[in-house]
Parts: C-alpha cells; structure tokens; sequence
C-alpha cells in the first residue's frame, strides 16, 4: 500500500462500527464514516436466487431462523427478515444490505474490503463462481485509485482469489489466513502465488520476521481482528500495512499518539 506515510497503517473498521451499530448494517456503516477511518471491511454472501448480500455468520440463528443459512432463502424472503431482536438493536427501516447497494453508497469515501464467504459445505461450483464473479464485477465497476474508490478482495479460500484472478487479473487480491505456522510458510504462499496483493493474519500470530517477509516480497501486510490496546498496539509496532478492528475510534486514537 503505497499511500501509507509516516510508518502509519491504514485503519480499517471491521463489518462498520459493530460495538455501536449492528454490523454489516448500514448503521453500523455510517456510523464508523463519522471517524476518519481510512477503509471498511464487510462478508458477502450469496441468497438463494445469487443476490449478493452482507452477511457474516453461516447461519441466521440471530433472526430466529435456527439452522438456516443465506443460501437457503431468496433475496425477497431475507429482505422480510425481522431485525429489531438484535444487539445493537436495528432500525425498522434497515435490513439485509445488498453488495451492490454498499458499494454504490461508500466507494467514494474510503477504500473497501469485500470478504468473499465461501460455503464449503455447497458442492455447486457454479454457485461458486457466481459469488466471485459478483465481487469482481462491482468492484470492476466502482474500483480505483486510491486514495478513494479502492475496491480489495479477500478471502479464506484461496481457490476463490484464483478464480477470481482468472475472471478479472487487474484486481489487488488478500489472502487471509486462519494461523500463521512459519515464515517459510509465508514465502512459500506468496512466492506459489505471486498474483496475491497480500495476506491477511490473525493478530496473535505475527511477528516482525512475519510482517518482514511480507514486505520483502512487496506485499501488503493486514492483520485481524486488533480491539484491545495491546492488540492494535503490536499491529502499529510492527508497521503493518492494514489493521482491522471493530472499534476504529481506539485504533485511531492510538494511532494518533505514535
């Protein structure tokens, strides 16, 4: 990320604001733009009939449909889901925000990450391929140069970024990682993968040789999920490129102060 100065990660709030808004809701949203966060993260999904929604968790048990997930219900059936028993509670008005929809209403203000969700337990590689290629096609259509309009692309599943190379080779595309178990591990991801932009790690398990191997192969370094202050203070030691977290107003704060 080249627009970084002053040793300064960028600070990206994790699913909007969720400890003061529900997350991935438009609320939650515009409630971390009311700090001068530099990017917003958020989990796509597909519906049934392949409409792309911002959803994190596998099921729907939260709205009262225990056992049921996005993929089982269509765009119109989730757009009738009842809201108002979550915490933070959610307006009468919001619901369920299509990919489309977030995009369209936030390019312009910050840079944005689309975590492509992968259901691994569906078998249908077409449903696949449809959840890649409607990131890839909204980002195509909205991305650009930062510092505003930056369109990113992650995910778990490095078959997802493949595919999505294949389909559009123009686009930066992270990988996230679940644990990190060595840097040889970390070299050798990236140099099989060189079209990756980055990886994304958990906080726990970086370190400066980690954050160091990145660079060296000149590729963005991100971290997750940093919410306490020794966690968002090891990622701003460590000079990471990209810091999530899910109170952007501490990071900020934090930030400000190195």
């Amino acid at each position: 990320m080249s627009e970084k100065s002053n040793n300064c990660c960028l600070i990206f709030a994790h699913r909007g604001a969720p400890t003061e808004a529900f997350e991935n809701t438009r609320s939650a949203f515009d409630q971390a733009l009311t700090y001068p966060i530099d990017g917003m993260e958020t989990d796509v999904q597909l519906s049934r009939d392949r409409v792309a929604v911002l959803w994190h968790d596998w099921l729907l048990d939260k709205v009262g449909l225990p056992g049921k997930r996005i993929g089982d219900l269509d765009f119109k059936q989730l757009q009738a889901l009842d809201f108002s028993t979550l915490t933070p509670p959610v307006a009468d008005s919001e619901g369920l925000m299509t990919l489309q929809a977030f995009v369209e209403s936030y390019h312009k203000q910050c840079r944005l990450l689309l975590e492509l969700k992968i259901e691994r337990w569906h078998s249908d590689p077409e449903r696949h391929e449809a959840l890649v290629r409607a990131c890839c096609d909204i980002a195509k259509r909205f991305g650009g140069p930062p510092p505003h309009g930056a369109v990113l692309l992650n995910s778990f599943d490095l078959d997802s970024l493949v595919r999505a190379r294949r389909y559009c080779p123009s686009l930066p595309l992270i990988l996230n990682l679940e644990q990190v178990q060595s840097v040889q591990l970390i070299r050798k991801v990236l140099q099989e993968n060189a079209f990756l932009a980055g990886l994304c790690l958990p906080i726990d398990d970086i370190d400066n040789a980690v954050v160091a191997a990145i660079c060296r192969l000149g590729k963005t370094a991100a971290t997750y999920t940093c919410n306490s202050e020794a966690e968002i203070t090891k990622a701003l030691t460590l000079a990471v490129d990209i810091l999530i977290t899910d109170v952007p107003p501490k990071a900020l704060a934090l930030r400000s102060a190195v």
